[in-house]
């Protein structure tokens, strides 16, 4: 792994655990669900557009296709879209805490559903990841947080333990940040329909949800995901996974600093045990 793709794991993980601080912030002065589809139609067009002005072409491979449907689907509709839902009632630490096991429910869906061998080293990352998230949750149900949020956040990581499966197809052939701009329209098109139907307009304008909205635009939801597809490009999706190790630690961390979130000593004992078992997991794959 050369110092390049050091670098873009690096950024990516931070990009990506920044976004659930943001998201907590957009949740409590707008709609989620309108907010989540808004925010995937202006960066899927702004993502297409530039793409276009590169001289990518949309059109895509049978495979790539398949690919941008179910990474929006999955990701970007089911995944962010039950997240935004759940912020409402659960701190963004702990909807990044579970969202990290994301690495871990890969490689067991590769062990139970595809039959790939897991080595012992991955088979005690898995036992410590289910250790982690049994210490945290056991003490966020004892402080009474919503199990609803909870479910639904699972859900949701289920979701994205599909997507992430998924990008091997929809990266392969070139064409990446038109293809990124695609599965956002997907989400957001997928978004709208519960959004209208089930949503009140409903928005408090200030200068939090304006720079909140912008600033997951544009970092999470464009640079984040296109930096995502060119490292799984770059080293493929094992390695790449490697860094999600980095998410619960800089999720809680960006909670904590940016919105206050109290962490108590199980949510940190329990995010090092699951950090150590996603990256026991991914050694092992080596």
């Amino acid at each position: 792994m050369d110092i390049k793709a050091i670098a873009m794991g690096l950024a990516f993980a931070l990009m990506w655990s920044s976004a659930f601080t943001s998201a907590r912030v957009i949740v409590d002065y707008a709609p989620p669900l309108s907010a989540l589809a808004l925010r995937f139609l202006i960066s899927g067009l702004l993502g297409v557009g530039i793409a276009w002005l590169l001289g990518q072409s949309a059109r895509l491979t049978r495979r790539q296709w398949q690919g941008v449907v179910i990474f929006g689907v999955c990701q970007n509709a089911l995944y962010l879209g039950l997240n935004f839902v759940a912020m409402q009632t659960i701190p963004a630490s702990l909807a990044a805490i579970i969202a990290s096991t994301m690495p871990l429910l890969v490689a067991l869906s590769g062990w139970l559903v595809f039959g790939n061998t897991v080595r012992p080293l991955g088979i005690a990352g898995l036992i410590a990841g289910v250790v982690g998230v049994v210490l945290i949750m056991g003490a966020r149900l004892q402080g009474g947080v919503d199990v609803f949020g909870i479910v639904l956040c699972v859900i949701g990581v289920v979701s994205l333990t599909v997507a992430t499966l998924a990008v091997a197809g929809a990266s392969s052939g070139g064409n990446v940040l038109m293809i990124v701009g695609l599965q956002m329209l997907v989400g957001s098109a997928m978004l709208w329909v519960p959004a209208l139907t089930i949503e009140v307009w409903d928005v408090t304008w200030n200068w939090q949800l304006v720079v909140a909205f912008v600033y997951t635009t544009i970092v999470p939801g464009l640079l984040a995901t296109v930096v995502w597809f060119l490292l799984v490009g770059r080293i493929g999706a094992v390695r790449a996974s490697t860094f999600h190790f980095l998410n619960p630690f800089l999720g809680v961390a960006t909670a904590a600093i940016i919105l206050g979130e109290k962490i108590g000593v199980l949510d940190i004992v329990g995010v090092a045990i699951i950090a150590g078992g996603i990256l026991a997991v991914q050694l092992s794959k080596q």
